[in-house]
């Protein structure tokens, strides 16, 4: 029986929070982000995880980047908020109920706002939260520290790409191999 903090991908999610074209200039390590998030939804999406995209405020800051959404599912249709929080649009919750999400993995800009109010919302309203540290930036560096070390507090789950990859996909599994040469990518 595996342990109650480990993913199960039959109950798990993939939240890619906010990483968009109007933020390329202003994020540290941006292009680093992309490449981890790019390669985090493909592994995802060979297990048929779900995914749920999220774009604040489009209009403004664009939509997500090419680099990540040519591997989006081709049903994804990205949530527009204007919340800091993803769960202050109704859609967000609905896709996650009718999916059976009980956990949620987490990556995106910015972490000490948008990715931290989402995920202590989802804590509040009974999620497992599992933050992927290695796909998640600030613009200023001390606020990513002090983002992770808030969620972590708050009962969220630190973890990456790979440990969580590793949690969801079984040496057994159809996708390993797939997953596996995704997760040697990784730098």
């Amino acid at each position: 029986m595996k342990h109650k903090a480990l993913l199960d991908r039959s109950r798990a999610a993939l939240v890619v929070i906010d990483v968009q074209d109007g933020f390329r200039p202003v994020i540290t390590k941006f292009e680093e982000l992309v490449y981890r998030t790019a390669l985090m939804v493909q592994a995802v999406r060979s297990l048929e995880i779900p995914i749920i995209v999220t774009e604040q405020y489009p209009k403004g800051l664009g939509h997500t980047v090419g680099e990540i959404a040519e591997h989006f599912p081709e049903a994804t249709i990205p949530l527009e908020k204007i919340s800091f929080s993803a769960c202050g649009v109704q859609e967000f919750d609905t896709r996650l109920r009718e999916n059976h999400i009980e956990q949620v993995m987490i990556c995106g800009i910015e972490a000490h706002i948008c990715v931290s109010q989402t995920a202590h919302d989802l804590l509040q309203n009974g999620y497992q939260v599992h933050v992927l540290s290695d796909a998640i930036a600030t613009r200023l560096p001390y606020n990513l520290e002090l983002a992770i070390n808030k969620m972590a507090r708050a009962g969220a789950i630190i973890s990456s790409i790979e440990m969580a990859l590793f949690e969801v996909c079984k040496v057994d599994d159809p996708a390993f191999k797939e997953v596996q040469a995704l997760v040697k990518k990784l730098s």
